[in-house]
């Protein structure tokens, strides 16, 4: 049922008696209160003529517009065009999220990286002050107390080279005093000779008895230097081109300590007297003194700004004579690390090639790479003579328990012996040509002199005749020593074995 007015079924259909039409009943209430006529017929009409139709609620037909197939077409690509749209944004919002997640991703990695580095930093710094705290201690040890040896840090050590603190009266005191205990008791002993020294027609039998190439690296071969505690001559110190220090008990044929710390080969080495303390020095510039005992660096001396190529210890056991190819020779204190004197021949502007105390400790010798053989006042710190007549470097020096005698070894296969009272060169020990004198060495009375190079010599003093010769090394020999009164000698070389030779 249509209704005139509105083109649509009614919602509450009523009829006009007047007209006969029907009407949807809101809007002809309306309607009648503004006109009080029926619109059909314009006859007067009121509310109360309206008459109710009852219905069942109709279905509303469908809209004209989807009643043809062309429209049902329409409307279907209208609808399809909207899923698509749809998806579009659906996908368009899909790409920008996955782009904000990248980008989110990316950051996060690059949060990771900075973090990552920035705990390596941390890290690096924390083991680089736990390097530098004991150094702290090495470089300024006045604030400890002397009985205390700084520890020596093994890490990234500064070269810096030691403030000199000077001589002071008390240290000139000190070994001016040892000195004159020492001449008292020379003087005391005068020429005669031990009697468990052994004599020179034994000396002539002795063969090798033992031989230990285990103590130094195979892959990088060679025993540089070498030296007998002299309190206890059955333990062995040596140095290696392997970068250790070894000591090794003769007796019980083993190695007691194996000591690492040097950053290139070990040149020089010293056993102290009556502590377990050892002494080295390398071409890493530094002299380091280790505890036997505890098997590590105690101290480590920093006198000089290149190789240290001699090494000496004191008389009174407190002190070091260095020498170094940066031309000076250094006094330092062992107890605290502190350089206590450096001087270097101006003049001469040469490097010093070994180092050796006179036994009264107030006079030492130095060698020099020009084939001079330099001796000094240690008081004073003056060169007070000079020795010339070598041709090459200086390899070794040595002086005799009586006072009096001066061995020395260069690059010209000789070995030249120097009177300290007359200062002169009084006896040439020609060797074979380009024999190679490494080390020399005098036994604890004076009697004999021990060289070792190319092979191994022992020399009866005042009349230079050789009572022994060694060629037992398969390389150059570095380092010989004699053992208490000469009961027995020992040599290290090249081929990195430690021989005794004895009855």
């Amino acid at each position: 049922v249509s209704l005139t007015f509105s083109n649509e079924v009614p919602e509450h259909p009523c009829v006009s008696p007047v007209s006969n039409q029907v009407f949807e009943r809101r809007l002809i209430e309306k309607f009648i209160a503004e006109n009080g006529v029926d619109p059909m017929n314009s006859q007067p009409l009121s509310e109360e003529q309206l008459i109710d139709i009852k219905v069942s609620h109709p279905i509303r037909p469908k809209a004209p517009s989807s009643t043809s197939i062309p429209a049902i077409l329409k409307a279907l690509q209208d609808e399809w065009d909207a899923v698509m749209l749809h998806s579009f944004t659906l996908r368009q919002q899909l790409q920008t999220t996955r782009q904000e997640l990248s980008h989110a991703l990316y950051q996060h990695d690059a949060a990771c990286r900075v973090i990552a580095r920035l705990t390596k930093e941390v890290t690096a710094a924390r083991e680089a002050l736990a390097t530098l705290k004991p150094q702290a201690g090495l470089l300024a040890p006045q604030a400890m107390p002397a009985s205390q040896p700084a520890a020596g840090g093994s890490g990234g050590e500064p070269m810096e080279v030691s403030v000199q603190v000077g001589m002071t009266p008390e240290i000139i005191q000190k070994l001016q005093d040892k000195a004159t205990v020492l001449t008292t008791e020379r003087k005391k002993r005068g020429k005669t000779v031990p009697e468990e020294l052994v004599r020179a027609e034994d000396l002539s039998k002795y063969r090798q008895v033992a031989s230990h190439a285990g103590l130094h690296s195979a892959s990088v071969p060679g025993i540089l230097c070498m030296d007998l505690c002299p309190s206890d001559t059955n333990k062995v110190l040596t140095g290696g081109a392997d970068k250790n220090v070894v000591v090794f008990d003769k007796k019980e044929e083993q190695i007691i300590a194996t000591l690492k710390g040097h950053t290139k080969k070990v040149t020089s080495v010293i056993y102290h007297p009556s502590q377990s303390v050892v002494f080295s020095a390398s071409p890493d510039s530094t002299i380091r003194v280790w505890s036997v005992t505890g098997g590590n660096c105690i101290q480590v001396v920093r006198a000089h700004e290149a190789s240290v190529t001699g090494l000496s210890l004191h008389a009174t056991g407190d002190y070091l004579l260095s020498s170094s190819e940066d031309q000076y020779w250094a006094f330092s204190d062992i107890q605290t690390g502190q350089v206590l004197t450096k001087v270097t021949d101006e003049a001469a502007g040469v490097a010093l090639t070994c180092a050796q105390f006179h036994p009264d400790g107030l006079i030492f010798g130095t060698g020099t790479s020009d084939s001079q053989i330099k001796i000094w006042d240690l008081k004073e710190r003056t060169n007070v003579a000079n020795f010339p007549g070598h041709s090459g470097p200086v390899t070794s020096i040595a002086f005799s328990e009586n006072g009096y005698y001066l061995a020395t070894g260069a690059q010209d296969s000789s070995v030249k012996l120097w009177d300290l009272r007359k200062l002169k060169n009084f006896k040439t020990i020609a060797l074979d040509n380009n024999y190679e004198v490494k080390s020399l060495v005098f036994d604890q009375s004076g009697t004999y002199l021990a060289v070792g190079g190319s092979d191994i010599r022992v020399y009866i003093c005042k009349q230079w005749s050789e009572v022994l010769n060694f060629s037992d090394h398969s390389g150059l020999v570095t380092g010989v020593a004699f053992g208490d009164n000469a009961q027995f000698l020992s040599s290290a070389g090249m081929d990195r074995s430690l021989k005794f030779y004895s009855l």
